[in-house]
């Protein structure tokens, strides 16, 4: 896949600050979540976070020190916490690539935990429609994370309002599309977890790809195009676990509507872009239960810019573009609604006829 030079870097460094990133979840998930008793405690998603956040924007710094980041945490809690912020950095100091020359890449290891906390501050940017800013979020979908279900590692490249390079890391999304997607730990029952974890990535114009999380040196990725359903009553459609989030029963009536009998596949996460931009699934909606509700956009960039160019449409649910230069929140949005184009038309039709009146 050829790509112009100034954002095919982009697209390396940010693919394996992800994939670094997204290792690291994976050591929190299993030293301090996996078999816990009580999901109360939000220590290890506090842990996850910050580590990941940290991971990532240190190899953005590295590699373009000039742009700007804009990610969820800021460090005040790890400076006043010192057991926390101990606990976060003897993870982070464990992490790194398979591959020596790429870890370099990204600047190699943090030198110490000052150097995590700045790297970690360093997400303050207020987005905007003028110059370069990387939005991230470093563990999207927390439930899924504690769970052991779906979560993403989201990271997208906005220049002057638009989305140009997007990376999504799923470390429990399976490679094999025939597979099936899970949604917790226990579902993890007769199914091999070699096959689990992919990484997306997307470049504006040039196509959306899959590759292995666990991969090795090599070129190993996969171009990947969103499947066009026969006919809208066997298409399919996901929506997030949670109903606080969107609405489930108009979300349900929209479905009727277009004549879909299949039960919507559920999980959290910008996962659930990577799902349909695989052909695991067709129609992505989210649609608010409050209208004042505004979206993080670093939820959304690196998931709109993948399915867009595996063949999608992505608007939000009034049929407007999605505006990603309005600052850290969709302002000028409500709701997504995101499907292969040649049916996207006839989706909006329904969630306009349901959701809109």
């Amino acid at each position: 896949m050829s790509l112009p030079e100034n954002y095919a870097r982009e697209r390396r460094v940010a693919t394996l600050a992800v994939q670094r990133a997204t290792i690291y979840t994976q050591k929190v998930f299993h030293s301090l979540v996996k078999g816990t008793v009580s999901k109360d405690d939000r220590s290890p998603v506090t842990i996850g976070d910050f580590g990941a956040q940290a991971l990532v924007i240190a190899a953005i710094r590295h590699n373009f020190p000039d742009d700007e980041v804009a990610a969820e945490e800021e460090s005040s809690l790890l400076r006043s916490n010192p057991e926390l912020r101990d606990q976060v950095w003897k993870l982070v100091s464990q992490v790194c690539l398979p591959d020596a020359e790429e870890d370099s890449l990204l600047g190699g290891p943090l030198k110490d935990e000052n150097a995590m906390l700045d790297a970690i501050d360093a997400g303050k940017s207020t987005g905007g429609n003028r110059g370069r800013i990387w939005a991230l979020d470093p563990i999207d979908g927390t439930l899924g994370f504690l769970r052991g279900g779906q979560y993403a590692i989201s990271l997208g490249l906005i220049q002057d309002g638009e989305v140009v390079v997007g990376v999504l890391g799923c470390p429990n999304l399976p490679v094999d599309k025939t597979a099936r997607v899970i949604n917790s730990e226990s579902d993890r029952e007769g199914q091999n977890d070699d096959g689990l974890g992919a990484i997306y990535s997307a470049v504006a114009g040039h196509g959306a790809s899959i590759r292995p999380l666990a991969r090795r040196r090599g070129p190993e990725e996969e171009p990947i195009q969103m499947r066009e359903p026969l006919s809208l009553s066997v298409a399919s459609f996901c929506e997030g676990v949670e109903a606080a989030h969107s609405s489930h029963s108009q979300q349900k009536a929209i479905a009727e509507r277009l004549g879909i009998v299949a039960p919507p596949v559920r999980l959290d996460s910008a996962a659930k872009y990577a799902v349909i931009a695989r052909g695991l699934a067709d129609i992505y909606l989210r649609l608010p239960r409050n209208l004042s509700y505004e979206e993080n956009f670093w939820d959304h960039a690196a998931g709109y810019l993948i399915v867009k160019e595996a063949g999608g449409e992505v608007t939000d649910a009034m049929g407007r573009r999605v505006d990603f230069g309005k600052g850290r929140t969709l302002a000028a949005n409500k709701g997504i609604v995101a499907a292969p184009a040649g049916i996207h038309g006839k989706v909006l039709e329904a969630v306009r006829a349901v959701w809109g009146s």
